[in-house]
């Protein structure tokens, strides 16, 4: 079966039964332009009011000229609502005061209220963050993880788990641990469209040995 499925490189990827575009679920490839943020390709987010500016509604406290990135994987799938608060929205706390002084008054360079740099936040490919989640700083989500509506992530998440909660905890793993080594290998996310498209009943299905005979070979 021909599945025509859209380029990565298409900013509006669903057409509504009346032939328009719905313009609340977006490719985040094309549609993201910021230094410090790379996605992969196929991921894509949805808003039910979809914003002027993506990367601002995702990530709001990612600067132009922050230090930190934010690393996202290929095919993820982003619910409304769903913000990465990453380390430039973090203020000094090991001292008497957190009142970000350095914002105010002109240079921040040297300041002793600057917080250190923070660590990166990283999110792995296929990863399902739901309803109004919400990612900390320097989390490390893995490939394959779903996280929960509402959930506040820090840390690590490891692949193929499910979280939920404030804070997140482990609900349970998708699969056992000879499954996940196997998924991880496969790596279905790098192979070429044609082939994920035709694969869909494996992928989705659970059939890793339709997986295993439609994989590419190297």
């Amino acid at each position: 079966m021909f599945i025509d499925f859209p380029s990565s490189s298409t900013r509006f990827p669903i057409t509504l039964p009346d032939g328009t575009v719905h313009t609340g679920t977006v490719f985040l490839k094309p549609m993201l332009d910021h230094p410090r943020i790379s996605v992969g390709e196929y991921s894509y987010a949805s808003a039910h009011e979809p914003p002027d500016d993506w990367a601002a509604r995702l990530a709001p406290y990612l600067y132009d000229f922050s230090p930190e990135r934010l690393e996202i994987g290929k095919f993820c799938q982003f619910a409304d609502g769903v913000q990465f608060i990453t380390a430039s929205a973090n203020h000094r706390y090991d001292g008497f005061s957190s009142f970000p002084f350095m914002v105010f008054g002109g240079a921040r360079d040297g300041r002793p209220s600057m917080p250190e740099t923070g660590p990166d936040t990283i999110v792995g490919h296929d990863v399902w963050i739901g309803q109004g989640a919400r990612i900390l700083p320097g989390a490390r989500i893995g490939s394959g993880a779903i996280i929960g509506a509402g959930s506040v992530v820090a840390g690590e998440v490891p692949e193929y788990a499910i979280y939920a909660g404030n804070p997140a905890r482990l609900v349970r793993m998708r699969f056992d641990a000879a499954t996940v080594a196997a998924l991880l290998g496969l790596a279905w996310w790098d192979w070429p469209i044609d082939v994920i498209a035709q694969s869909e009943a494996a992928i989705c299905g659970a059939d890793l040995r339709a997986m295993k005979r439609a994989a590419p070979q190297s």
